[in-house]
C-alpha cells in the first residue's frame, strides 16, 4: 500500500476539473478573486515594493505578471515570490475554518497563476490547480495540530511549499512519480520563524514567508518536471516534515476522506485586514455598537476572553508599526471602536498616531477564557461603558467563515475596496469576470 505522501501525489495528479462539484468550483473562484484583490492592495505598501522590485530585477524576461503593478512581466518563480508576499502584505488574505496553519490564496494562487500565465493555461486549469493544492495543503496543515507554530515556526511558511508545489505541478501536468518528487522537494524548502512576533521587530519578514512558499512551489514542481527527485515519504517519514517540524501530529489526517470530502469548502474569507485571532473580537465590538449605539469615546475598558494564543502571542498592547498593529488584538479592537475595520484605509499610519486609539489599546485586556469558549477562535468580549453599563457578546463565527459566508455583494464590496486605487470604477467589472473564470481560455489579463 502506498504511503501518505504518494497517496496525496496520486490524488493531485489525477484530479480533473470535470470531477469538481459546483460548490467547490465556486469556493475556488472566491479564493482566486479574493486573492487577486489583496495582492493588488498589497502593491501599494512599502515592504511590498521592495520585494516586487527585487522580483523584477532577478526575474526579467518572463511572461508572468506581478499583479496590479506597472512594470515588466517576469519569470514564474519571481512572480510567485512577489505575488505571494503581496497577498500577505496587509493581513487580508484568506484562511480556513477549522484552522490548519495554511493561507490558501497566498500560497496557491501566486504559483499557479505564474505558471498558468507562462504556459497559456485556461481558467479551468487554474481552478483545478488551486483545488488540488488546497486539498493536499489543508490536510498536511491539519495533521500538524498547529504544533509547528507552537514550536516557533510560522505555520504557512512550512505548509505552503507543499500546496504551492502541487498547484504548480497540476499546471505542469506532472505524472505520479514527478508529483511525488515535487512534494518531496517542497519538504526541504519549508521554513519561516515566529521571532518577529516574539521580539516585536522585523514584521516585514512575516509577509515574505508566504512569498517564499509560493516561489518554492514553482521551483519544486519545475525541478520535478525535469526529473529532479525528492523523498517519497517526505511528510510522514522518520526524518520527514511532521516529525521534524512538529511536536504533535496525526498521520491519519493526511489522507482522511481524501477523494470523498473537499476541504476547499472550509475556505474562510477575511472581512477585516487583521489577524485571524482578532476577527471574533472585532465582530463582537461591531455587533454591540450597532445594537447599543455607543461611540468609542463612551468606552472605559474592554475585556477579551479567548484562546491561550490570543492571550499571549496576539496580546500586543504597544505595537510599533502597522504590521504589528494588525497582529495585535488590543489594537484591532481599539481601532474598531473609532474607525470602520472593513476599510483598509482605516489601517494607515495615522491610526498608530491616533491618541484615542492608542489610549484605548492600553485599556483592552486579553485573557484566557475560563471556562474555554465553545468554539476554537471564539471570543467573549465585555465592554465597560463610562456610564456604568457592561455589555457582553460571545462570537463563535464571523462573517466570512463557512458557517457565515460572505454573499456576492459582500465579496464584491471587499474586492472593490481593495482595488479601487488601482482600477477605480472598473474594479467591479474585474470582479465579475473573475467570478466567471471557468469560461476564460487565457489568463494573461489578470493583474494587468
Amino acid at each position: 500500500m502506498a504511503n501518505e505522501t504518494v497517496r496525496l501525489a496520486e490524488y493531485a495528479a489525477a484530479l480533473r476539473y470535470e470531477t469538481l462539484p459546483p460548490d467547490v468550483v465556486r469556493r475556488a473562484k472566491d479564493c482566486i478573486a479574493d486573492t487577486v484583490g489583496v495582492i493588488v492592495l498589497g502593491n501599494g505598501l512599502p515592504w511590498s515594493r521592495i520585494v516586487a522590485a527585487y522580483a523584477e530585477r532577478v526575474g526579467a524576461g518572463g511572461q508572468s505578471r506581478i499583479l496590479g503593478r506597472e512594470g515588466p512581466t517576469v519569470r514564474a518563480p519571481a512572480a510567485a515570490l512577489a505575488n505571494g508576499t503581496l497577498a500577505h502584505a496587509f493581513e487580508s488574505d484568506n484562511l480556513t475554518i477549522p484552522g490548519a496553519g495554511v493561507h490558501p490564496g497566498a500560497t496557491l494562487l501566486p504559483p499557479a497563476l505564474a505558471v498558468a500565465q507562462e504556459r497559456g493555461c485556461s481558467g479551468q486549469d487554474l481552478i483545478t490547480a488551486v483545488v488540488a493544492g488546497f486539498e493536499v495543503m489543508y490536510r498536511i496543515g491539519y495533521a500538524t495540530k498547529h504544533s509547528n507554530e507552537r514550536r516557533g515556526f510560522h505555520a504557512p511558511g512550512t505548509t505552503g511549499p507543499f500546496g504551492a508545489a502541487v498547484a504548480a505541478g497540476v499546471l505542469l501536468k506532472l505524472d505520479l512519480p514527478r508529483m511525488t518528487s515535487a512534494i518531496g522537494i517542497a519538504g526541504s524548502l519549508a521554513g519561516g520563524l515566529m521571532e518577529f512576533a516574539r521580539s516585536g521587530t522585523g514584521a516585514m519578514v512575516k509577509r515574505l514567508h508566504l512569498g517564499r512558499a509560493s516561489e518554492s512551489g514553482v521551483m519544486a514542481a519545475s525541478l520535478a518536471a525535469d526529473g529532479f527527485t525528492g523523498p517519497v515519504s517526505v511528510i510522514e517519514g522518520e526524518a520527514g516534515f511532521l516529525k521534524v517540524f512538529c511536536t504533535e501530529w496525526d498521520v491519519a489526517d493526511l489522507t482522511r476522506d481524501l477523494g470523498s470530502e473537499f476541504m476547499t469548502r472550509r475556505l474562510c474569507l477575511k472581512r477585516f485586514p487583521v489577524h485571524m485571532t482578532a476577527h471574533t473580537p472585532v465582530e463582537a465590538v461591531l455587533e454591540l455598537q450597532a445594537e447599543q449605539g455607543f461611540a468609542g469615546a463612551d468606552v472605559d475598558r474592554v475585556r477579551v476572553a479567548g484562546s491561550e494564543r490570543m492571550a499571549t502571542i496576539n496580546n500586543i498592547p504597544e505595537p510599533t508599526d502597522i504590521m504589528m498593529a494588525q497582529y495585535s488584538i488590543p489594537f484591532c479592537v481599539a481601532l474598531a471602536l473609532f474607525r470602520d475595520p472593513r476599510d483598509p484605509l482605516s489601517f494607515d499610519d495615522s491610526a498608530l498616531r491616533d491618541v484615542a486609539i492608542r489610549d484605548m489599546c492600553r485599556r483592552v485586556s486579553v485573557v484566557v477564557a475560563d471556562p474555554p469558549t465553545r468554539a476554537p477562535g471564539a471570543s467573549i468580549v465585555t465592554i465597560q461603558l463610562k456610564d456604568g453599563r457592561s455589555l457582553t457578546r460571545e462570537v463563535e463565527q464571523f462573517n466570512g467563515t463557512p458557517a457565515r459566508p460572505l454573499d456576492h455583494h459582500e465579496l464584491c464590496d471587499k474586492f472593490t475596496r481593495l482595488t479601487r486605487a488601482r482600477y477605480g470604477d472598473a474594479a467591479a467589472g474585474l470582479f465579475e469576470r473573475l467570478q466567471k473564470l471557468e469560461h476564460e481560455t487565457d489568463l494573461g489579463w489578470i493583474g494587468a
